[in-house]
Parts: C-alpha cells; structure tokens; sequence
C-alpha cells in the first residue's frame, strides 16, 4: 500500500513539474497579440523586422478586436448590359441593350483616419455607386480616388474623420507558418475574424490572361469566402500584411486555401495613386526563365532556385548596369529569389528611378550588381507622348473640316499609325479619329497621352473611333 501510495505521489509531483514548466514557458512568451476630401500627409507603416516565435501566444482577442473596427462592408452599385463585348457592334453601328441593376458586396480596409480605404479593383469594377458600411453600422458614399487593375488594388475615399485605421506592415518580413488573421464579410456577415497560418509566398495563380498582372500572393490557410474580397490579412501585431483577394476552388467557396496582396505591393500603388494619379511600374528590362533541375545541370550549377536571364532588351535598366545573357538572380536587395513571382513581386514595389543591388550567379561566382530601374520605355521619368506613341502611334486635334466632314466636335487623328496590331484586327488605319477612351471624350493629345496613362496597366483599353469612310465603332487596345 505504501508502494502505491509512492508511486502515486512521485507521479502527481512530475505532473506539476511539467505543468509548472509548461506554464512559465508561455508566460515569458511575447504578449504582442495582435467577389464583389483632403490628402493624408503620411499613410501610417509599421516596418517592424521582429520575427514571431514559435510560441507566439494564439489568443487573438486583442487584435481581433481592434481590427474589426477598421475593416468595412463594401457595397457596388453597377448597370450590367446583356451585350457587353462592344466588339460586336464594330462597323455595324449601336443597338439597343437592356440594362440592369447589379449590387455586388466586399469588404476594405480603413488606412488612415481621415478616410481613405483600400480594397480589391475586382470589388468596385463597374461601379456607378460605392456604399461603405462602418463597423458601426453608419453607412457613407464613397469616391474612387484610383485603381490599378495589374494588382488588383483600389483606393477609396469617404468624408469622415477620426476613424480608427491599420497601419501597413512589410509583408518582405513574413514568415511561412507565422500567424494570420483575415478580417471581412463573407456571404455579407460582417465583421468576421478567421485565423490560420501563412502557408506560401510570392504564389503565382493564374488569374487571368493578363501578361500585366502582377501575382505574388500570400498563401494561407484562414478561411475566406466570396465577400472577404477586400478585407485585411493581419499578423499578430496588428499590422496590414495583405488584401484578401482570390480562394483557390472548384466549388466557389473556401476549400483550404486563400490568397492576399502583400502589403508591400499595395501600398506601393495607393502611394502612387496619391502622388501621381496612376501606377509607376518599376521593369528591369530582361526576359527570362526560372531554374530548375534540368536547367541546372545545363547551366552546370547545385542549385534549382533563382530566374536565368536569357535576353537582356536595349535600354533596358538589366543592359546599363551591365547584367548579361545567362546571368542567375538569386537575391533583390534582401529578398532571396527563387521563382518570377518573387521577383515580380519585389519589382511590384518598387518604382522607375529606384536603386537595387542584384545578385546574380555568373560563371560560378556570386556578383552583386547596382541597378536603377526604368519604366517600360526605358527611361527614369515618363516623356510627354510615350504612351500615345507606344500604343497608338502620332496623333494631332482634328481640324475644322474633320468636324464639318463627320459631324463631331472633339476627337483625336491618328496620323501615323504604329501599333500594327489595331490595323490588322481592325482595319484601323492612319487618318481614323479617336473620339472617346473607356467612355471619356478626348479633345487633345494630352488628354490621350492622361487616359492611357492611367489605364497603362489594365488587360485592354477601349476606344472608340470614326473611320475615314465615317463608320463608328469600339475596339480595345492592347500594346504591339
């Protein structure tokens, strides 16, 4: 008996030894618990390069609560027509078509106290009318200030003020199985918090057929469903790591896996939307392919990880700082490159003029090169008609008898016609009138050269124009 009372003892004294251990572990852990006006001086950041334990304490009580607060329910008013291709009616003229009223719903982010809000393009596409809703239920009509199609980013704005916001994090610093929080509307019940981990980074999906679109997204396991489009990736500290924007499903809802904007790459495009009304798209000027094993014997190198450089392009920002055919990226800056995605999304930061230092394996060694990156003509800043000469060709305002000829009092003559392209689907010839851009007249060139500047980064454009014989018609306007 005494044996048994013993042993009973010895047993109950190393229970609370271990309890008493696992109890002071945690203590001493970090306690940092976190589909559809006027300029701020500063959007608030928080580039914080601490890195999470694994024994992060998981009660996100704290951080849900504040996050909440600052995610809204998004709201788009849009006409859909059941004819919606304007291929169709080129050279054949208008026809009726019926209209109606279509309300998709998302979610957004609230960063910064005087109103501005970020969400997904996909979620206010089309929209005649944005309606945010507040945590609050107090409901406010929201203007467009920019949007950026390649990233699929938005930027909003309401007239209110002392809102409460989330900073941005740099989402460079994430970690693969570090914390996660995804705040948004799913199937319009507000204010949902799920958790989970980061599971990838820089994932490239697929999306679209869009060759300017940009994916890098982070990968994670928290739940989210049509409606948390828009909404706020969050890490433990409270810091906005990314925008909720795409689930991975043959079901269209959450079958394990979502994907988010890095942060890195959305505020870069709400602070150029700020400052220049539109996206300054940073290109290294190379093409490529990304290493793998084959490729790896070929090239006679260990590793599988890094993009091979095949073709360096005149003028490019690659050809002036010497990089060369062959060339591996390994590292930008501080980020290790394995795959395009990461150097997609890297560049997706980064803006024409600023300067990176390059790792690249040449001949077996490690060369650390100084680039200043360009736009996609190759220069620093953007010149008065790159676009209009890049896509369209040489334009000049229509004349008097131009007016008189066909009956219209603004337009734009394409004079020399560069981009082959619109000749050989359309028929689109030298002397034709550009008399609209994605539904906005145009009277001059620089009002062209605006307008596609503006929209330089969606899949196409839309122009309508007056053919010399004097027939209208749409078509969309890719680059050569």
């Amino acid at each position: 008996m005494k044996k048994i009372l013993s042993l009973i003892m010895v047993s109950a004294l190393g229970g609370a030894l271990t309890l008493g251990s696992y109890l002071m572990f945690f203590d001493k852990a970090d306690n940092n618990i976190v589909s559809n006006s006027e300029m701020p001086i500063a959007i608030p950041v928080n580039y914080n390069t601490n890195i999470a334990t694994a024994a992060e304490n998981t009660d996100f009580t704290v951080i849900a609560d504040k996050t909440v607060h600052a995610v809204v329910h998004v709201k788009n008013v849009s006409i859909a027509r059941s004819n919606s291709n304007p291929l169709s009616q080129f050279f054949y003229g208008n026809s009726d078509t019926e209209t109606q009223r279509v309300v998709g719903t998302g979610s957004g982010v609230i960063i910064s106290k005087d109103g501005y809000i970020i969400t997904n393009n996909h979620v206010i596409k089309g929209a005649r009318k944005i309606e945010i809703t507040l945590n609050n239920k107090e409901t406010y009509e929201a203007e467009i200030v920019g949007v950026d199609e390649s990233s699929d980013i938005a930027l909003l704005k309401i007239d209110k003020g002392n809102l409460p916001y989330l900073p941005f994090g740099n989402s460079d610093y994430l970690k693969v199985g570090e914390w996660v929080l995804a705040v948004g509307n799913p199937f319009n019940l507000t204010s949902t918090v799920t958790a989970g981990i980061v599971s990838a980074k820089a994932r490239a999906i697929n999306l679209s057929n869009n060759n300017n679109r940009i994916e890098s997204f982070i990968q994670t396991d928290a739940a989210v469903n049509p409606g948390n489009s828009g909404g706020a990736l969050v890490n433990v500290r409270g810091e906005l790591i990314g925008i909720n924007t795409a689930i991975s499903s043959q079901t269209g809802s959450y079958i394990g896996y979502s994907f988010a904007v890095p942060s890195n790459i959305a505020k870069k495009v709400i602070d150029d939307l700020l400052e220049f009304g539109n996206v300054q798209r940073a290109y290294l000027g190379i093409n490529y392919e990304e290493l793998d094993s084959n490729k790896a014997n070929d090239f006679g190198v260990n590793s599988t990880e890094g993009v091979i450089i095949t073709r360096v392009i005149e003028n490019g920002a690659a050809k002036e700082a010497g990089l060369m055919a062959n060339d591996i990226i390994t590292k930008m800056d501080n980020v290790k490159i394995t795959k395009f995605s990461d150097l997609q999304g890297f560049l997706g930061s980064k803006r024409p003029g600023d300067m990176v230092r390059i790792s690249v394996l040449r001949n077996e060694n490690i060369k650390t090169i100084s680039v200043k990156l360009k736009n996609q003509f190759g220069k620093f800043k953007y010149g008065m008609s790159d676009f209009s000469n890049y896509y369209i060709g040489d334009l000049k305002p229509i004349s008097k008898s131009d007016t008189n000829r066909f009956g219209i009092k603004f337009g734009v003559k394409i004079v020399n016609l560069k981009n082959k392209r619109l000749e050989q689907l359309y028929g689109i010839e030298s002397g034709d009138i550009i008399i609209d851009i994605e539904d906005q007249k145009v009277k001059t060139v620089a009002e062209v050269e605006t307008l596609l500047k503006k929209y330089q980064n969606k899949e196409y454009v839309v122009l309508q124009l007056v053919t010399q014989k004097g027939k209208r018609g749409y078509v969309r306007l890719r680059s050569n």
